[in-house]
């Protein structure tokens, strides 16, 4: 059996960042729409179920009410606390089926929640989300295309997709967390409002990724230590005065001038101490928890993360191989 997981997040898009940037807000009645254009790829690539995360919004629900073909629509029978935990759940239960490619609908925090127990489930992120590094924007449609193609093991994988870094943090010597995209070491003490959009607080960043064209905490490491998704690499940055200074789209709308003390490259396995204290942990753009005294903390690059599909080489490679032409025969080249 052919089948697709889906994990859309309800709660992408709508964080305070919004009340201090342009950044945009996704309805969940788009994510409706978008969901349905994916089923309708889905369909033309003859899969057999799609398996969803349940969700307190119905956007779920509401996506496939009125499908009319022979797919089979699965919702997963668990509990929904309306936070990050579903979405590793989902992503567990997702494994455990055997799903051949997972869809997901989120930012940068609905994928690091998802990559959790998503094991070598071949992924697809869709940008729902604010600061978006990890997500592309894509159109549902050939998303759903893609993923067809990759759950019907029409093609090599190794040939459509590519490993993400992750960045893992260290307490007391216990793997505690992951980041896809940035952990920041915050001078706040408290949690709080958990984004991270004042770059006065932070100290310093450890990025796994850091593009040219990326937006947020991976926007400074562009400029002074650019890695692209495959390099076996991740980013140190220092921050504050005395060093360099470079311009960086830090939030939608939001440029700054941000002051780096210094930068270093870090290689795969190489473990990076935080010694500031207090302090408080940004997992991918948010504040998630706070150091003591007490605890040892530090931070390394993995290299074995998740399968990011490419969906522009999944269809390009499809179109050569004849997957979309009803006679299936290729032309003589």
């Amino acid at each position: 059996m052919i089948s697709v997981g889906i994990i859309a997040n309800p709660k992408s898009g709508k964080d305070i960042r919004r009340l201090v940037s342009q950044g945009r807000f996704v309805s969940n009645q788009e994510k409706v729409n978008v969901l349905k254009r994916i089923l309708s790829g889905l369909i033309a690539t003859h899969v057999d179920e799609v398996v969803m995360m349940p969700d307190m919004d119905m956007i779920g629900k509401a996506a496939t009410t009125d499908i009319s073909n022979d797919l089979k629509i699965r919702h997963l029978d668990m509990s929904v606390f309306n936070n990050e935990s579903d979405s590793t759940k989902a992503s567990k239960l997702m494994r455990e089926i055997g799903v051949g490619c997972l869809i997901t609908l989120g930012g940068d925090g609905t994928n690091r929640a998802v990559v959790k127990e998503l094991g070598n489930i071949p992924l697809i992120p869709i940008s729902t989300g604010t600061n978006n590094v990890f997500p592309k924007m894509i159109e549902g449609t050939v998303a759903g295309l893609a993923a067809g193609v990759v759950a019907s093991e029409s093609l090599d994988i190794k040939k459509i997709s590519s490993r993400a870094n992750l960045i893992e943090i260290y307490l007391n010597n216990q793997l505690a967390d992951i980041a896809l995209v940035d952990i920041a070491v915050s001078k706040e003490t408290f949690v709080g409002s958990r984004a991270i959009w004042d770059m006065d607080s932070v100290h310093e960043v450890f990025l796994g990724r850091s593009t040219p064209a990326s937006i947020g905490l991976s926007a400074i490491g562009s400029q002074l230590c650019p890695s692209l998704p495959g390099d076996k690499s991740g980013t140190h940055l220092i921050i504050g005065k005395g060093g360099k200074s470079v311009i960086a789209p830090i939030a939608p709308g939001m440029i700054r001038s941000v002051d780096v003390l210094d930068s270093f490259r870090m290689p795969v396995g190489e473990k990076v101490n935080i010694d500031l204290r207090p302090c408080t942990i940004a997992l991918d753009g948010e504040r998630s928890f706070s150091l003591s005294d007490k605890q040892t903390a530090y931070v390394l690059i993995n290299d074995k993360g998740p399968i990011i599909v490419s969906v522009e080489e999944t269809l390009r490679q499809a179109s050569t191989a004849c997957l979309f032409r009803n006679d299936s025969q290729p032309e003589n080249s």
